[in-house]
């Protein structure tokens, strides 16, 4: 862990006095020996943060698996008796944090060098400024060398002479990072010279200014994000309640099922594969939790929907019950706690794509599965013998009949489907959020206001409603915040109903008028 002895250059004193002494002493010793750029001092600092120092009077020593070397030469050494631990408050910690990311900017691998230009920016100290400036010397790529400029007038902004402050100022304008604008914020209210206030205020100016895309970005990226959750939740109710005219409340539950059967497929996975197929267990789930919610709407539509099709306010309470029903069974097997999906390796972390954007890959994927989903269902509808037979029972039943068609068996089959859509919905939740016995609650409401905006049996409707939804929520919760903004979504939608009530799309044709 220490390196070769040869490494270590370090003179006695800068050792001792990097380990002992109050830490306003120790760390002015430590950004001296990170301005000199001392080879030795990242072994000695590694050993420091291991609590592997002990100090004596007149030296400092490492002990590393029981043998014990002289901090300053490296060589064997014998531990005196009055020797002592090292101790390192969370400032002196921190600030050895830092020391080390700035002697990785020397490092030939160029991701660790960007790494350690990441911890440096929230960190500005005018110790470091000749060690940046050799780090910029010797850089050789633009991007980093660009940040490492930013860096130095980071710095700079804190000297006492103005020219130099005046300087970095006008330097930072060009900065992207929310670091910079914390700092020019803070530097604003303690600068005393005008001429300096001017081109910090002009600065920060620019600097929000660029930020403040990537929050609109960010803002609009989270829209879309939830309208493809609610499309999701929606496509099973489109056809369910737009096709088929029964108004499922226990549409959420179907969902929840979908999402505890991700759940049983991962603790599967972890407790009899080995640990290297753990995160293959989502690509199981999805087919599991299409076929759980499926099982369970197929055996609904049989033994109580079947007898109440073409009386919607029955089905409403009796689907109400159900949902009920199906949430207790739940807390019986589960329990009433929320229970943890973990998220593969695969969608954990996120892309950067601005200093204040990361877009969460689970969320991407999301996007990705519900577009899937949709071309799946469409092609499905439009493409397929089933898709023409629930279309056709749809639009006459009766004459279906006449030709043929078993039309029982073809409404099992298509309740069974948006059920096992909704148990898809169900898995894509379950990497984002909880998953507990009330899931379904906090979507049924928004899912049918889609369906209904959209226009009944309308998958294009479907689509826009989600998605213009999601962005419109997103928009109204930062301007109003969450529950003003239910109520105000919730208003537009009864005003918009109200003047055109069979929503964005509308059926057209025979069947329509009937």
């Amino acid at each position: 862990m220490l390196g070769p002895v040869a490494a270590f250059a370090l003179t006695s004193a800068q050792a001792l006095a990097i380990a002992a002494g109050d830490s306003d002493a120790r760390i002015a010793a430590l950004n001296a020996a990170v301005a000199a750029g001392d080879p030795a001092l990242r072994a000695y600092l590694n050993a420091l943060l291991a609590d592997e120092v002990k100090v004596s009077a007149s030296a400092a020593f490492i002990v590393h698996d029981g043998k014990t070397t002289d901090a300053a030469s490296g060589a064997p050494a014998t531990l005196p008796d009055d020797a002592q631990d090292v101790v390192n408050n969370n400032r002196m910690r921190r600030n050895m944090e830092v020391a080390q990311a700035s002697l990785r900017l020397f490092s030939p691998d160029i991701e660790t060098r960007r790494k350690a230009m990441t911890e440096l920016e929230s960190e500005a100290d005018e110790g470091r400024l000749g060690l940046i400036e050799r780090a910029l010397a010797s850089e050789t790529d633009l991007g980093l060398k660009t940040r490492l400029r930013l860096l130095k007038a980071a710095v700079m902004i804190s000297s006492a002479d103005a020219a130099k402050r005046l300087a970095a100022a006008q330097l930072l304008a060009d900065s992207g990072q929310p670091s910079t604008q914390a700092l020019l914020i803070d530097k604003l209210a303690a600068e005393k010279d005008p001429q300096v206030h001017a081109a910090i205020a002009a600065s920060l100016a620019k600097v929000q200014s660029r930020l403040a895309w990537g929050e609109r970005l960010g803002l609009l990226f989270t829209g879309i994000s939830l309208g493809s959750i609610l499309l999701l939740v929606a496509l099973g109710l489109a056809i369910t309640y737009g096709l088929m005219g029964v108004i499922n409340m226990a549409h959420g539950e179907l969902m929840m099922i979908g999402a505890y059967a991700t759940y049983v497929v991962q603790n599967l996975f972890r407790h009899h594969l080995p640990a290297g197929a753990f995160d293959g267990y989502i690509l199981a789930a999805v087919p599991v939790s299409f076929l759980a919610s499926a099982a369970v709407g197929a055996v609904l539509e049989r033994s109580v929907i079947r007898w109440l099709y073409g009386r919607p306010l029955e089905t409403l309470l009796a689907t109400w019950g159900i949902s009920l029903i199906l949430m207790q069974t739940v807390r019986t097997v589960f329990g009433a706690q929320n229970v943890a999906v973990e998220n593969p390796s695969f969608l954990s972390g996120g892309l950067q794509v601005l200093p204040n954007l990361v877009l969460p890959y689970n969320r991407i994927a999301i996007l990705a599965f519900a577009a899937a989903v949709l071309a799946a269902m469409a092609l499905l509808i439009s493409r397929t013998r089933l898709g023409l037979f629930v279309r056709g029972v749809t639009q006459n039943r009766r004459m279906a009949a006449c030709v043929g068609v078993n039309t029982a068996r073809v409404d099992t089959y298509a309740f069974a489907l948006g059920a096992g859509i909704a148990g898809l919905a169900g898995c894509a939740l379950s990497q984002v959020g909880n998953v507990g016995p009330d899931l379904g609650q906090s979507y049924i409401v928004d899912s049918f206001m889609v369906v209904v905006l959209g226009g009944v049996g309308q998958l294009a409707g479907t689509v826009y409603a989600g998605l213009g939804l999601g962005v419109l929520n997103k928009l109204l919760e930062g301007w109003q915040g969450a529950v003003l903004a239910k109520i105000m979504v919730l208003a537009f939608i009864v005003v918009f109903i109200q003047k055109r009530p069979q929503g964005l799309f509308a059926l057209k044709g025979r069947s329509a008028e009937a």
